[in-house]
């Protein structure tokens, strides 16, 4: 049972290092604040939640198991209510989204 504990653990700690990294990436690879912010909204959170369970699996007693649940449930609720307050403030203060399709296709005349 501890190796499948371990593996299990350290294939949560992965996956949620690739979305963290990724969320990173697409900050640096977007366009605009909107689709940037859609990017780190999404990846981070996940990525966040997969590394805290992955830490479950490696926590020695309940008494950091429960801590680990408890920031769980925090980023879980905190990160996406976050990502909508930055969006509604932005709208509201008139930061529009980029509407303009950048073509890689030469136009012909």
């Amino acid at each position: 049972m501890d190796m499948i504990t371990n593996i299990s653990g350290a294939v949560c700690l992965i996956i949620g290092s690739f979305l963290c990294i990724s969320g990173g990436i697409g900050i640096l690879r977007f366009p605009d604040f909107y689709t940037r912010m859609h990017a780190v909204g999404v990846t981070d959170t996940l990525g966040a939640g997969m590394i805290l369970i992955g830490l479950m699996f490696y926590s020695p007693d309940f008494l950091t198991f429960s801590k680990l649940v408890m920031i769980l449930l925090l980023t879980l609720l905190i990160g996406p209510t976050t990502s909508h307050v930055l969006a509604k403030s932005a709208m509201y203060n008139g930061l529009m989204p980029e509407l303009k399709q950048k073509d890689n296709v030469k136009e012909t005349n």
